[in-house]
């Protein structure tokens, strides 16, 4: 992914987490529902984070290798 893609789609990761922060209530969640929502917005902010900054070349990279790059 080039940067412009990975900036597009850690906006999209950080709109769900502003989307799902805003149902949630100030304080410690107390049910398993608030629980499960504040989860989606710590993973979802992680994702954001993981694709803007790209850690190691974790995103941009190929996961597998050419075809001719295997038989050389």
């Amino acid at each position: 992914m080039n940067f412009r893609q990975r900036l597009i789609t850690s906006a999209l990761w950080l709109a769900v987490a502003l989307v799902m922060a805003v149902t949630l209530d100030l304080g410690v969640p107390s049910t398993a529902n608030e629980a499960a929502r504040a989860f989606v917005v710590v993973v979802a902010l992680l994702l954001a984070a993981i694709y803007l900054l790209d850690p190691n070349g974790l995103v941009s990279q190929k996961p597998f290798p050419d075809d001719d790059d295997l038989f050389e």
